[in-house]
């Protein structure tokens, strides 16, 4: 599981030729690792935006331009972020189309999507709510294990999030988060969101347990900007319990 300063480096208008020539020097997956400094994200996303607009057909810089969109959509400058993300969905959208047997545009599709419904009001949570659902529950019968049970981690948050009138539960948010964490038993972001779902449970003790165990879990590599925000969350939250 985001109008805006970043359409000075996403918007490469003109020719395939001349939107590459525009796009910025370097590795994109090696500024994406750099994420935390969001002017190298920024970069990442005008290069991947490049290629798609010189390829169309380019899988892998559309579903990277949404994973990336998700990040600045999440950071970037508030006024930056609702059309970050949309770009984000609509780069989802078409990695799932030129790939329809693989997780990746379904997932960060959903992702941004997400992002939109969390942070955007109600509109935008009923907007997508469905969306979101259909492409996690693609994402499992495509392959389960993607991202070490990320479909099962969003779809856990996606229970927890949505009110029950409208399909949400706590206890399919438990269940989906406990799924997650038999691909990974140290995921900070599982820990994390099963101790939201306990507390809204009343099950404070076992909430608190799992905070523990997002404060205790190893930093992934690949993941270490996000994994440390939970961290810094688990903390703030066992302050206040």
């Amino acid at each position: 599981m985001r109008s805006s300063i970043c359409v000075f480096y996403i918007a490469l208008f003109g020719l395939p030729a001349a939107a590459l020539a525009q796009a910025p020097a370097g590795d994109p997956d090696a500024l994406y690792r750099d994420r935390t400094n969001l002017s190298s994200a920024r970069d990442a996303v005008a290069i991947w935006d490049a290629r798609l607009k010189a390829d169309p057909s380019n899988f892998e810089a559309a579903w990277k331009l949404a994973r990336a969109m998700y990040w600045l959509g999440g950071h970037d400058v508030e006024s930056a972020r609702r059309g970050q993300l949309e770009r984000g969905v609509e780069a989802g959208r078409k990695a799932a189309a030129l790939e329809p047997k693989r997780p990746e545009g379904y997932f960060w599709m959903a992702a941004d999507m997400g992002e939109l419904a969390e942070s955007f009001g109600l509109r935008q949570g009923l907007k997508y709510r469905g969306d979101i659902k259909d492409a996690l529950e693609t994402v499992l019968r495509i392959d389960p294990a993607y991202q070490k049970g990320s479909a099962d981690r969003a779809l856990g948050r996606w229970y927890f999030k949505v009110p029950g009138l409208f399909g949400g539960s706590n206890k399919k948010s438990e269940e989906h988060l406990r799924k997650s964490l038999t691909y990974d038993p140290n995921n900070n972001a599982s820990h994390f969101f099963l101790a939201e779902t306990l507390f809204d449970l009343n099950r404070d003790k076992e909430a608190r347990e799992e905070l523990q165990k997002t404060i205790a879990a190893p930093v992934d590599p690949e993941w270490e900007a996000e994994d440390r925000e939970f961290k810094k969350l688990a903390e703030e939250r066992l302050k206040k319990k």
